[in-house]
């Protein structure tokens, strides 16, 4: 069937490949063409290159064999049948010549590519060596090695402290490529705040690379380029995932396997694989269980051990939402028996064993530098020790004529030390900076994510007990340990760790209120006026927890009709000494006995206290429509 398909093609890439008269030229366009899959499947190309290979082989044409069987293997490594495609590259590799080093450094490179796929580690190693000995490479890398053996803090500064220096900071395709490398290990490493930022700026690179029109660019780059962004977009999405932005996360996944699924390229099967499963998991986490399913369905044939483990997790999950217990339980069973035999097949001393290569290949590299340093520097201080010989002759003849200009050169090379000085200052300034905006960051993220540990623990407790009053005393304790987990979210995504823009934490507020009552607002038109209003966390959190306690009283008891057009009020100004807070709502009010009902509500008590926190008191009116609590603050 697959030569059928494509003998009928009359474009793209494999139509011209087949037009092509000579193994040469076919080898030449194979490798040199970005999207081989455009119209044609790697079946297709497989079936074509197998019926050129039968014929130079009736012909006896060696030359254009070895071409073939070279596109033989390289095809079966896009179809992810690694074994096969090791196995031809091999013993492909024990007839070539020692003088076609191209074609030796094609098959080393796909047989170190196939080995990387198979976690054949070890193997890897030697491929790479070779490599080394052969001249095709100075120094072995390994951070992408420690990255597969979860090391990936130190892969991630291995390949900074290779990569960076090698980057072209005028090659826009090169830094983009480079932050998503760097993003890529620190999302591996579950940092997805600190992911984020590179993959931020690895977008920004490559939309600019393909939008600069006065940059001419091959068909091969575009190609390229356009799949980094599909990478790029997927890695944006499931870091969004990650830090429980679910919304914002489902454009990039969604635009990702786009761009992505039209390469056809078994190799990028499993960002695919990924992205889809990050949809599952965001649809899971907004209430779209219809759509997570279908999601989930399309991921069926994971082959990666951690992506099974993950759909089961969330099938368990959504089966658990659904209250279908026994599908949930069948689901996270498959998980213990997948970890059971990854303990069985992964060996930590086998493990230790690899690093300890890799650890003596990483010395034998340093030895290796270092003698060349050192040859270097035998030469450096040879030319040193000549340039010293002529500057003192040249100096010899003209040290008279200097001596008028040495009080002026003395204070010119002391004016430029200092200017070095400064520039050294300010560079370990900014870096400290730095460093300091990303641990801030790491810290609120974390507390975000323990004060959830707690909510999660409170609805676990609401779980196990039947009084609804115990119940509905945690569900209020759970609303105010999210209110101030938001506060700790906003930091970490701001660029300003000092303030929270209160209209967009207000927004998010209510948002989750909202989704605690299940009410969805759609009766209840709520107004927030706090636009350009900055506070900072000392003021945001007792804020944070008068406003969760005043919109559920309104949620709880303001409406009680459900056909009333309900309305909310918020209003929050600051000016030089302080500002002005109003929270108003056009519901049934509060009750005549409301002072009497005051000691025995805690919502209120808790409000008055926060209010005194933030040097205030309290005003309540009940004169107008509703009710409407207002106070100033410093």
């Amino acid at each position: 069937m697959h030569g059928q398909d494509f003998a009928l093609q009359d474009e793209g890439s494999l139509y011209e490949f087949k037009q092509l008269s000579t193994a040469q030229a076919k080898y030449e366009f194979f490798f040199s063409t970005g999207n081989r899959y455009d119209f044609n499947s790697p079946y297709d190309w497989l079936d074509a290159v197998k019926s050129d290979l039968n014929q130079a082989t009736r012909l006896g044409d060696s030359t254009a064999i070895g071409a073939y069987e070279i596109m033989e293997a390289e095809l079966y490594f896009d179809l992810g049948d690694f074994n096969k495609s090791v196995t031809l590259a091999n013993d492909l590799l024990s007839k070539i010549p020692t003088d076609q080093r191209e074609t030796i450094q094609t098959l080393l490179e796909l047989i170190d590519r196939n080995y990387g796929a198979l976690q054949l580690y070890d193997r890897q190693i030697e491929v790479r060596k070779k490599k080394r000995d052969l001249g095709y490479t100075e120094n072995i890398s390994f951070y992408d090695i420690y990255s597969s053996l979860g090391m990936h803090r130190k892969a991630m500064r291995d390949y900074i402290e290779e990569r960076k220096r090698l980057v072209d900071d005028t090659d826009l395709y090169q830094l983009a490529e480079y932050d998503n490398d760097v993003g890529t290990f620190l999302l591996l490493d579950n940092s997805p705040a600190a992911a984020l930022s590179y993959f931020k700026k690895a977008q920004g690179y490559i939309t600019i690379f393909l939008n600069d029109f006065n940059k001419a660019k091959t068909e091969n780059e575009l190609e390229r380029a356009e799949l980094l962004r599909g990478i790029v977009d997927g890695n944006i999405g499931r870091s969004h995932v990650l830090l429980t932005q679910y919304r914002e996360a489902l454009p990039f996944l969604e635009n990702s396997i786009s761009i992505i699924g039209e390469h056809k390229q078994e190799l990028y099967r499993h960002y695919i694989t990924e992205n889809t499963l990050a949809l599952a998991e965001a649809h899971l986490e907004l209430g779209n269980l219809k759509k997570a399913l279908e999601y989930l369905q399309q991921t069926a044939d994971a082959q990666r051990v951690g992506l099974a483990m993950r759909r089961n997790r969330l099938l368990a999950l959504y089966y658990d939402t659904i209250e279908n217990y026994q599908e949930e339980v069948r689901y996270l069973r498959r998980n213990v028996r997948l970890q059971d035999s990854i303990d069985r097949v992964e060996s930590s001393i086998g493990k230790q064993q690899l690093v300890a290569i890799v650890a003596n290949e990483e010395l034998e590299n340093l030895k290796n530098t270092s003698n060349t340093q050192k040859e270097q520097m035998e030469r450096d201080r040879a030319e040193l020790q000549a340039q010293d010989m002529r500057i003192n002759l040249v100096f010899i003849s003209l040290v008279f004529t200097l001596l008028g200009f040495a009080g002026l050169v003395y204070a010119y090379l002391k004016n430029i030390k200092n200017q070095r000085l400064l520039a050294e200052q300010k560079f370990i300034i900014e870096k400290s900076l730095i460093e300091k905006d990303s641990l801030l960051k790491e810290i609120h993220h974390r507390v975000k994510n323990n004060l959830q540990m707690v909510s999660s623990l409170l609805s676990l407790q609401t779980k196990n007990t039947r009084s609804k009053a115990v119940i509905d005393a945690l569900e209020e304790g759970k609303s105010r340990v999210k209110a101030m987990a938001l506060i700790h979210q906003k930091l970490y995504q701001n660029d300003d760790l000092s303030v929270i823009e209160m209209q967009g934490y207000i927004e998010s507020l209510i948002n989750s209120v909202q989704s605690v009552f299940k009410k969805g607002g759609h009766n209840i038109n709520i107004t927030i006026d706090a636009e350009g209003v900055e506070l900072d966390i000392d003021r945001a959190i007792p804020f944070g927890l008068i406003l969760n306690e005043l919109v559920s009283n309104s949620f709880k008891y303001a409406f009680p009709d459900p056909e009333q057009e309900g309305r909310i009020y918020i209003h929050i100004r600051t000016n030089g000494e302080g500002g002005f807070f109003e929270y108003s709502d056009n519901g049934v009010g509060m009750p005549d006995d409301s002072d009497q009902r005051e000691d025995n509500s805690m919502g209120l008590r808790l409000i008055r206290r926060l209010v005194n926190q933030l040097q205030s008191t309290l005003n309540i009116d009940q004169t107008t429509e509703g009710v409407r609590f207002w106070f100033n603050f410093k």
